[in-house]
């Protein structure tokens, strides 16, 4: 028996970059058994206009692999192969996208200095010095840089998330069918909101077999992408089936809104929902809608 937390260690401290490859679920929609790999397993799927033009190859066809299946009490490892045939790089194992993580005290910390009007560079190096070297540090400045940009996002004007909840709040005291949700960071500022008034909902009754969802739109002020979900009536009319403000176009951003949304229409999916083609909107469509067509 190997808790999950000795599993994720496992494989987050490997000296080579991993990404997960199959995973199953159960009755209970919970993942009871998942594969890890090496980042380089697998054959190589050359997809080029001109076969003539050579390309980059990534993948190595190798085995490397975790296997593990969950219990009662945990997660088991079922099987383990860790032979390679391509070098690894003790090294540079924190520029691996799997193992770099901002913990919450650094995120905390170029919140405030940023705040402090204290430019990238020298937040960083303060990061830097404070661990002791470039080489101790788990994460990039790019990670920090991209950190911050989705906090400016999140910024919204002095009293706007107050003033959005009061309108909320009187829209849900005019029309009790009313809908909204919104989801908070760790330190209690806004993230996304999410809301669909009465007629929206009465509509998914009659015309949410097809759902189309966008997020293309932005809200010029924030820079938040403004998400929509739009059904089609009998009359051919497109009609708004609920929308949010967003702060990014994450999985978990995406998980959060599908479920909020799911949440709203009293937990009846639409038999099919349609979407330009994004890996994250994909991964979280197969979470909260896993036997919907996409």
């Amino acid at each position: 028996m190997i808790s999950w937390n000795i599993l994720q260690g496992m494989v987050t401290k490997r000296v080579f970059a991993v990404a997960k490859r199959t995973s199953r679920k159960g009755n209970d929609r919970e993942v009871e058994s998942l594969t890890v790999a090496c980042n380089r397993a697998g054959k190589q799927q050359i997809k080029a206009s001109n076969s003539l033009k050579a390309q980059p190859q990534s993948k190595t066809g190798l085995k490397t692999h975790f296997n593990m299946i969950r219990c009662l009490d945990g997660w088991i490892l079922k099987s383990m192969e860790l032979e390679h045939n391509h070098g690894l790089s003790p090294s540079k194992t924190r520029f691996y996208k799997c193992n770099r993580v901002l913990k919450p005290h650094v995120r905390r910390q170029l919140k405030l200095n940023a705040k402090a009007s204290i430019k990238m560079n020298k937040n960083f190096n303060s990061l830097v010095v404070k661990a002791g070297g470039h080489e101790n540090l788990p994460f990039l400045e790019k990670d920090c840089r991209n950190h911050l940009d989705r906090v400016k996002r999140l910024e919204l004007g002095e009293g706007d998330a107050v003033a959005m909840n009061k309108y909320f709040l009187k829209m849900q005291a005019d029309n009790s069918n009313f809908f909204y949700t919104m989801d908070f960071t760790e330190d209690g500022q806004l993230k996304n909101v999410f809301w669909a008034d009465a007629r929206s909902r009465e509509a998914f009754k009659d015309f949410g077999d097809v759902v189309t969802f966008d997020t293309t739109y932005l809200v010029n002020k924030y820079s938040m992408p403004f998400a929509s979900f739009v059904g089609v009536n009998h009359h051919g009319q497109s009609i708004l089936l609920g929308c949010g403000l967003i702060s990014g176009e994450d999985t978990d951003t995406f998980r959060w809104l599908f479920e909020s949304w799911l949440i709203c229409m009293s937990r009846v999916p639409p038999s099919a929902i349609i979407t330009y083609q994004d890996k994250a909107m994909k991964k979280a469509i197969e979470i909260v809608f896993p036997k919907e067509r996409h």
